[in-house]
């Protein structure tokens, strides 16, 4: 079983490099593909370092398995070709809506994964960490509206725009001009309401793809209202989410079962600091659920936050479970 990796250079790509290190997935080797500025480069894994080769000049038949994290892009162009050689896991947006392409969180939706054509997508980072709080409420409670807000951090947009908070933050200290280079507008100390580009009506692309994906992902009959904001965090996004269900719920009974979610823990103290913001999911595999509550405008409503690693879970990390799921159930 060989592994490889499109865009090793890349957020994503070392992420799932990392991974990958501290696995205990059972492949013999892994190779390393990137565009030709990175090819040539190496990077070390486990005890050795190994060359990152020239996309275009790649043999795509090397590995069983590959993942793209180079963009969607990159995906558009390659992935079909790749796919007749290995098995795809995209990480990109480009065919998570496409029908006959599975959209997949393991621990939520892996029957998706039965018929898959050697294209398997991987889902946006913000709906990740969303629908594995809400999977296990949906098949107690049936879930009819969400209502959630976003706080998402710069790496989910690229390792330029994390340097360009750096050096706005740097700059903002020294009380020198702001003139903002990936971001619409100042990132540094401020919040941007905007992620991606408008569409006609108002919504963003980041905001239709949480809506489009949960409804693929789990049920087409739940309503879903986005608002995505990009936040001056470097890793960690942060959803604050509001589920209104079919019925009346016990509050007891909700917290018994996201404390059985798999991929999740419940930290809620009700206190002071009794609650995970991103700083602190940061490097860590779990999706961490605090502030739950009763809506208190809505008897059938609930309140929760939710907060994960936008490059490990909403990323690099699902796409690799993706992987061992495969391999444990020989659907390869």
């Amino acid at each position: 079983m060989n592994f490889a990796i499109i865009g090793a250079s890349g957020n994503v790509g070392r992420k799932t490099i990392e991974i990958l290190e501290k696995s205990n997935l059972p492949f013999k080797e892994l190779f390393l593909v990137a565009s030709p500025k990175s090819a040539g480069k190496k990077i070390k894994f486990r005890d050795k370092e190994i060359e990152i080769e020239n996309l275009e000049d790649y043999n795509f038949s090397k590995a069983n398995i590959t993942f793209f994290a180079a963009g969607g892009k990159i995906s558009e162009k390659w992935a079909h070709i790749a796919a007749k050689k290995t098995i795809v896991i995209d990480n990109s947006s480009y065919f998570r809506m496409q029908k006959d392409v599975p959209l997949v969180v393991p621990e939520v939706n892996p029957e998706a994964l039965k018929n898959h054509k050697n294209i398997i997508s991987n889902p946006n980072c913000s709906t990740i960490q969303m629908v594995l709080a809400l999977k296990p409420l949906h098949d107690k409670f049936k879930i009819r509206r969400v209502i959630v807000s976003t706080y998402q951090a710069v790496s989910g947009a690229g390792k330029a725009s994390m340097d360009e908070l750096s050096e706005q933050t740097e700059n903002v200290l020294k009380g020198k001009k702001i003139e903002p280079k990936n971001f619409s507008k100042q990132i540094a100390f401020n919040l941007i309401p905007h992620i991606d580009e408008f569409d006609k009506d108002g919504y963003t692309k980041e905001e239709l793809k949480m809506t489009n994906e949960t409804k693929k992902i789990l049920d087409s009959n739940i309503n879903v209202s986005a608002t995505c904001v990009r936040v001056p965090v470097k890793t960690g996004h942060s959803e604050s989410i509001n589920i209104e269900f079919d019925n009346s719920y016990d509050l007891t009974n909700i917290i018994r079962i996201l404390e059985k979610t798999p991929g999740c823990k419940i930290i809620d103290d009700r206190k002071d600091g009794g609650y995970i913001t991103p700083l602190e999911a940061e490097g860590d595999y779990t999706t961490y659920i605090s502030r739950i509550r009763k809506d208190n405008s809505n008897a059938k409503a609930i309140n929760l936050w939710v907060v994960s690693d936008n490059l490990l879970k909403g990323a690099a990390l699902n796409t690799i479970q993706i992987a061992e799921y495969l391999m444990k159930k020989k659907q390869l």
